[in-house]
Parts: structure tokens; sequence; C-alpha cells
């Protein structure tokens, strides 16, 4: 069983040896979200009919993921943290690094003027310097005053600090410091949540690695809380697992080590939906695909490239910048629930505001009167206010108009429909203005990807931001209602440890592997995959990845290269340094490679991965191409180059595999509804996978 939470709904998927997957959807609950959790698994237990706690107990493996971290550190609702660093270091928070972004160059900054430090997670009369100092070989220069740090420890603890952070010079490189302040933390302090940077960031760069310690322990507690509350919800249903949480890395991990590595957990749940759309994309032969998925609060997207999801080594989140890397994932503020409003210019603007769950959009008669992207699509015919989440709640088609025609209709001086179909335009372009970004940056053409769409709201909307990003194929899985609830209970257990060891071959054409110390690269690789391994329980089925990142000397950013399997050589190293090469022009262009400015290899890394046990590949199914059964109906659909039409309405989950379907026609799911345009077709390949020919009117 995976589960997802999500701005406006929670999302349950079951799978069971020899079924379909099942799908469920309930309204997420802001105040504690562990109860949006056991909604869906009460609807889950009536779907098998079953009492809850009988239900519970025969769940064999749950898998969660979550925004509560992001949510927390966006909203600046984590615990009051302390932080203890060397002496003179005490404003790295504060002064952060100059970033690109922070000179102009990024349009949501804007100039440098405009630039503001974000809110601190830990007041400055929280940061306290401690006098030790290790150099950059490893060599302790100062050694740690423990008496004063005593003393600190006292204060922070009387000023009702409840998480501490140490982040130390150098210390990844000699953590003997960080270690002794933790023993001194369980002598005077055992209570307060710790963080140490060498064990939650262990590389080079000073301000990410403090800021990554700062976070985890502001998210900590926070998080540690969450879990047991989801946990003690499911203990009183009758479950008696273990849960395991989405790691944005790359997998999942126990709920232990999600409370310790509370900042692993930023984008948990967008993760999911990238890594279920990989696996697909393997068993469809698409190398290269845009994951988008958009729900009720935001619109999340990502890329695969080769066959796997595009990773950033540093991301940004609530304005800091964290040592940890991550799947990518770019989002702006459009979803179901955007609200829709005339700026001061008379302009027309969906989003970044939204609805939410709670009051939610106008249509869903909860108190809300503001108009949004699903009160666009249920007043152009799009959603039927009677089948909304399979029939299980009825929308208010009267409250959706009415709020359109006095926010944006009568300011405009049009139509509640043409004012409608302005929203949806507004929210479409927008989303295939973040396809062309997310690629175009990466110096790829959007037109050599296939589209994946999922979410709530996604396959109601793919259609029209595939073709106005200018791409073809779009794929809808069969999951894609609960996609990355899908992708978080398929995903493999994942553990990921990496290092700062900086190695540098001289200036010129030299042979590098004459300069690297293979070696100490060979036993710092057998160390980390070691360690990793014992996190992943010493499991036999585990499979290793283990990389290095490289770089030209005197230059910032660096590229992974993955290391072949088995002891390291010469010869290895060597296929390695022309991997780089390639792998440098590929993205920057032809002769960018300077191989004679000499190479530094900064970080190793080793990740582990151990495949989640009873996970049944899914059979192909026969089928003769007929749909004529699923039409229920025919429905006027108002679209903003053809203007209202009828359009064949479909019950989707009755359109079997090998059906062709001309557009314009609407597929009505228990969770979502599928808008193919006027002029393109779908076509239900034998896994139930919905492939979109999106060329034509959207």
């Amino acid at each position: 069983m995976g589960t997802d939470i999500g701005g406006t709904f929670t999302d349950l998927v079951l799978l069971e040896a020899g079924a379909q997957p099942r799908l469920f959807k309930a309204p997420t609950t802001p105040h504690d979200r562990s109860e949006g959790v056991l909604d869906t698994l009460k609807l889950a237990a009536a779907a098998v009919e079953l009492p809850l706690d009988d239900f519970c107990a025969e769940i064999g493996y749950f898998a969660h993921g979550t925004t509560a971290a992001t949510n927390a550190l966006i909203e600046r609702k984590g615990a009051t943290p302390a932080l203890l660093t060397t002496a003179g270091f005490a404003d790295t928070m504060l002064i952060q690094r100059s970033m690109s972004s922070w000179i102009g160059m990024d349009g949501d900054t804007g100039h440098y003027s405009r630039r503001r430090n974000p809110d601190p997670i830990v007041p400055r009369r929280l940061i306290a310097e401690v006098h030790e100092r290790v150099d950059a070989a490893g060599n302790i220069v100062v050694e740690l005053a423990k008496d004063e740090v005593r003393s600190l420890l006292r204060r922070l603890k009387a000023a009702g600090v409840s998480a501490l952070a140490v982040s130390f010079l150098w210390s990844f490189t000699r953590p003997q410091h960080e270690q002794a302040v933790a023993d001194l933390v369980a002598e005077e302090w055992p209570e307060v949540y710790l963080t140490l940077s060498h064990e939650i960031a262990p590389v080079i760069g000073e301000y990410e690695r403090t800021a990554t310690t700062v976070v985890n322990s502001y998210l900590g507690p926070v998080i540690r809380d969450y879990i047991a509350r989801l946990q003690a919800r499911l203990q009183e249903g009758g479950f008696r697992g273990e849960v395991s949480i989405m790691d944005s890395g790359g997998g999942v991990m126990r709920a232990d080590d999600a409370a310790r590595r509370a900042a692993s957990l930023l984008t948990s749940g967008p993760a999911g939906g990238v890594l279920a759309s990989a696996e697909l994309a393997s068993r469809l032969a698409h190398p290269n695909v845009i994951t988008s998925d958009m729900g009720g609060t935001s619109f999340d997207v990502g890329l695969i490239v080769d066959g796997e999801p595009l990773v950033e080594q540093t991301s940004e989140l609530g304005g800091y910048h964290l040592a940890l890397p991550r799947i990518k994932v770019t989002a702006i503020g459009a979803g179901g629930g955007s609200v829709a409003a005339v700026d001061e210019v008379g302009a027309l603007v969906v989003g970044p505001r939204s609805a939410g769950s709670v009051p939610g959009p106008a249509c869903y008669g909860r108190g809300g009167d503001l108009p949004t992207v699903t009160d666009a699509d249920v007043v152009l015919g799009i959603i039927d206010p009677e089948y909304f989440l399979g029939g299980r709640m009825t929308l208010e088609p009267a409250l959706a108009e009415k709020a359109i025609r006095a926010h944006v209709a009568a300011p405009l001086g049009m139509s509640v429909r043409e004012a409608a179909a302005g929203i949806r335009s507004v929210a479409d372009n927008q989303m295939a203005d973040l396809l062309r970004k997310v690629t175009v940056e990466q110096g790829r053409d959007p037109r050599d990807f296939v589209v994946f769409a999922y979410g709530g709201a996604g396959p109601t909307h793919a259609a029209a931001y595939t073709a106005a990003a200018g791409i073809s194929r779009l794929v809808i899985p069969p999951t894609s209602t609960v996609h990355s609830a899908y992708g978080t209970v398929t995903s493999d257990r994942f553990r990921a440890i990496q290092v700062t060891d900086v190695q540098r071959t001289p200036t010129g054409n030299d042979d590098p592997a004459a300069h690297i110390d293979i070696d100490r690269l060979q036993r710092t690789m057998d160390e980390l995959q070691g360690r990793c391994h014992a996190d992943l329980d010493n499991d036999p089925r585990a499979r290793f990845t283990r990389s290095l990142y490289l770089k030209f000397r005197r230059q910032t950013h660096e590229l992974p290269v993955v290391l072949p399997k088995g002891p390291m050589t010469k010869f290895m190293l060597r296929g390695m340094v022309d991997d780089f090469l390639a792998t440098y022009e590929r993205i920057y262009g032809p002769g960018t490679a300077m191989r004679s400015a000499g190479l530094e290899i900064h970080t190793l890394r080793v990740e582990g991965r151990v495949r989640v046990d009873g996970l049944a590949d899914l059979e192909p199914e026969d089928g003769d191409g007929g749909w004529d059964a699923a039409q229920v109906g025919v429905r006027d659909v108002y679209f903003p180059d053809t203007r209202q039409v009828p359009a064949p309405v479909l019950r989707g989950e009755q359109v079997g595999p090998h059906s062709v379907v001309p557009g314009p026609v609407i597929l009505e799911f228990a969770g979502t509804t599928v808008v193919v345009g006027p002029g393109q077709t779908l076509h239900v390949d034998p896994y139930r996978n919905l492939i979109i020919d999106c060329r034509g009117n959207a």
C-alpha cells in the first residue's frame, strides 16, 4: 500500500497479487494530515468489504510520501533550533553564498537590489561560536574547548531550544570535534534533537553543509512527531508493520531513519511520481520523458534523460541551499485549486495562490468564493459536477459561475464561459512554459521528449499543455490519479552516502590516472559501500552504484560519472575521464572541454537499493478495440479554439486495450477526467496506458 499527501487530496494505491491496482482519494486534512491517510484507508477497506481493523492487519507493506517537511520549511513552522559553529563563522547562515540568481540573472529574483535574505530559521542570538579548528587536511589546529561547549549547551537549553545543529569547519575531513560535542550533549541534554554536519552532509561547501545541518534540525522534531502520529493512527486501525517513507533522493527509507534525516524528505511526494515514471518509461522504451504532476496546489515537473531521473546535487528550498542530492523537480503554483484574478493592470492571472482543500474551489460548496482552475473546468463542461471523484463528491456549478462572474468575467467585460476559457488557457500556457523551461535550460529540445501526465488534475489539462509546448506524444498511466503514491509503494529501499575527498591532477595533457591515488579511492568507496550496506540491514539483495564527481580545476560545478563494477584500476579511471569529457561537451557544447586545465575529483558517492518484496509485474491485456459500450452520453464542451462542441463522454475504466478514440472526447475515471482535444487521437495500450497524439487543436 502506498500513500501520498498533497495540498488538496490524499492519495492511496492498493496492490494485491494478480489484480489491477486500486486507487483511492480523500481530501487532505491540513489540521492533522494523518487523518486524511486514515480516511483513504477507510475507503480501501470498504472497497474490499473488510472492517478497518481487519483490513489494516492484512497490510504487508506500507509506504508513504509527504509534503510535511516542505510545508514546515516554507511556512516556517519548524522547531526552535540553535547552531554551534567554529569561532569566527557565526554569520555563515546569514551571509549565505553569492548565487547567480542573486545578481539579476533569475527572473523570479530580479535585480540584486530586490534580493532579500530568507526569513532565518535560526535566530542570530541562538548561533554560538565554539573555539576549535580543523584544517582542510584534517589536522587539529585548535583543540575543542569542552568546558565552553558545556556552558553553551546549558545556556541554550535554558533558552527553550528544542533542536541543535553542529557544523564545524572541515568537519568531514576529521569529525572528532563534532563527535565530542555529541558525547557532551548525551551527558548534558540527551532529549534535544541533534544533527551533526559530518553525518548529514560530509561534503565541501561550508555554507551548504551548515544550511543542510540547520534545516535538518529545524525539521527533525516536526517530522519525528508527524511520523509518530501517523504510526499511532495506523496502529489504532490494526496495522502492525513498519512504515517506509519516501526519500527525495531516489527511494524509500525506514520511518526511524526518516525522523533522523528529515531534510531528505523535502520534495518526498513528487519524487515518487518521477520514480514510477522512470519504471514505466523503461517498459515503454521511452528514454527521454518530461514528468508532469498537476495536483490541487502545484504543478511539478521532472526530467528522465537516457532512462534515468535527473538528479540535482544542491537544491534550493525555503531560501536555503542544501547539500543533499535529490530528484530534480521544478514546481509552480498551478493546480486545480489555483485562484484566478484580474491584477492591477487588468491582466488575468492564475496562481500561485491556491484554495487548497479548505475551503477549496468555489464549486466545492465549502465556503470558498474565489474562482479556481477547477471552477473553470466545471463551467466549460469538462468536469461533470455529478461524477467528481466517481460520484462520491457533488460539485455546485452555480457557485463556480458566480465566482468567475464576480472576479474575472465582470472586470474583463466578457461572458462567464469566455472567462473560464481564459482561466484554463492561462493555466495551460503557464504549464507549457515550464515544460519548455526545464528542457531548454538543460540544452535539450522539448520536442525530443514524451510527456507523462498524472495527478488529480494532470490528465484534465495534459493534452492542452503538451500541445502548447510543441510536444506530440502524451502518456497517461492507469495509476495517474495516484501516481506519486504508486511510485512510493513500488520504489526500492534506498540509501545514499557521500563524502568529499579531493584529489587533483596538474595542468597539461598528462595521463590523469598517473596523478590519482587509486588505492585511496578504493578504500573510501569500500568504506562508503560498507556503511550503505549496513544501513540496508546488510541485505544480500542490495545493489550498489558508485559515482565520482569530477570538474575542471578552478571550476565550481561538478558532474557525476558512474564507476563500472569491479576493483578500481588506472584503465577504469581513464575511461571515467573520457566519459566526463564526453558528458561535459554534450551539456556545454563541442569543444568546451579543456583537458589541459587539469581535473579535480571532489565527491565520492555510493547508492544502495533493495527491491521491495512481493511486487508483481502487470500482465498485458487483450482487447478488441471497441469502446462504444463505454459511452455514457454526449456533453457540450467549450474549447478555446473551437468554442462549444459536442464531445462523447466515456467511462474511462471501460475503454479497453487497443481502443483508438478520436477527439474531442471526455474520459471520466473515478479519480480524474481525461480530455482529448479536437484533432487529437487517443490510443490505449495493452497495459491500459492512455497514449494521446497531441497534434491538432488542444
